[in-house]
């Protein structure tokens, strides 16, 4: 960790310092994404929209750009290790949590997604290790992209760039998660790694350019939200933000925002829920379905409220404090392993010494 940085941008906790803005922009990114979840099923389901529709609208060139950008800002400090220790630490911890939330999503949806039967349950989850199932996908792409990015490492920086940059500029829509996502997202992860120094010292500049940076999201929130909120006039991309090299380029000035938006915020009463729910945020991704499908059905049943908007404000609220609650009610408990990876799920646990690594 750089000691050089602001003291503001730094924080202990019990698993070492902390960057508070990337815990800030963390929690950030799990609440567009859980947004994303909620507005668009309930809008789907009551066929109409609601005030947070334009919201999501806005937040969809940034929303996953900024969440892969900020994945991989710590690659650096475990790339060089021996593959041993590397996969443990960015692959097998990824697929602990993919397969063990699969299960578990699988089994409460077994009527969907087994139509009923064990031997419908077994194929379903064979083929959810090819084709990334639900919302759990980005786990999944997470692991995909820290074993490229260690084979690939001696490539030069300007060649991995340029050709990730390629692949999101391509219109690869195969249906298969996994080329299509690896294609969409892959130049931001590995922006996030390659140009970390950089994007730390974007972070720091924002502290002590406050004004400066304060206009320039405004600037960027007039651009962005015209790009996301225009349609095309094309079948094949509904916004303008969506076009090849818009897309890239949205996605890149979204991410750039987010980050100032997050030091920016980092310390202060807003950023301090933001702060926690991203030192949470794996949590939060992999439980809010739950509390997301029970609370919607409970509020659509009822019919006591009808406006779109407040419907989805509440179950956004719900499917984003349960998980958070859910797991410090689980901590210390046996049932921590369902957010904190076990000693057992390691590939090395005598040569880590470590306690059991939690879900971040």
């Amino acid at each position: 960790m750089d000691t050089e940085r602001p003291v503001s941008l730094l924080y202990a906790s019990g698993d070492g310092v902390r960057v508070a803005w990337v815990d800030t922009a963390k929690g950030m990114c799990i609440i567009l994404v859980v947004m994303m979840h909620v507005v668009l099923g309930i809008g789907d389901r009551m066929g109409t929209e609601g005030f947070l529709h334009p919201v999501v609208a806005f937040a969809a060139p940034f929303r996953m750009p900024d969440f892969f950008l900020i994945s991989g800002l710590f690659l650096a400090r475990v790339i060089d290790r021996d593959w041993r220790r590397y996969a443990d630490k960015r692959v097998l911890h990824f697929l602990y949590f993919y397969v063990l939330w699969l299960v578990i999503q699988s089994i409460i949806r077994f009527g969907d997604v087994a139509d009923g039967s064990v031997t419908g349950l077994i194929e379903h989850l064979a083929w959810s290790m090819v084709q990334p199932f639900s919302t759990l996908w980005f786990v999944y792409m997470l692991a995909i992209f820290s074993v490229v990015t260690k084979l690939l490492r001696g490539v030069p920086v300007w060649a991995l760039l340029g050709s990730a940059a390629l692949l999101e500029i391509a219109p690869i829509h195969t249906g298969a998660i996994l080329v299509d996502e690896f294609a969409a997202r892959y130049v931001y992860f590995l922006a996030g790694y390659l140009l970390a120094p950089q994007i730390f010292k974007l972070a720091d500049w924002a502290l002590a350019h406050k004004p400066a940076a304060l206009v320039g999201l405004v600037l960027w929130a007039v651009v962005n939200g015209f790009l996301a909120l225009t349609p095309s006039g094309l079948t094949e991309a509904g916004t303008l933000a969506t076009l090849p090299f818009i897309s890239l380029i949205a996605g890149t000035l979204g991410a750039v925002a987010m980050v100032l938006i997050s030091a920016l915020l980092a310390g202060t009463p807003l950023g301090r829920p933001l702060d926690y729910a991203g030192r949470h945020a794996i949590a939060v991704y992999l439980a809010f379905f739950l509390p997301m499908a029970v609370t919607r059905e409970i509020l659509l049943r009822l019919g006591i409220i009808e406006d779109v908007g407040v419907i989805s404000l509440i179950v956004l609220i719900v499917a984003v404090l349960a998980p958070l609650v859910a797991e410090r009610i689980v901590r210390n408990t046996p049932l921590n392993f369902l957010f904190v990876r076990p000693r057992f799920a390691r590939i090395s646990p005598e040569r880590s010494g470590a306690r059991p690594q939690p879900a971040e």
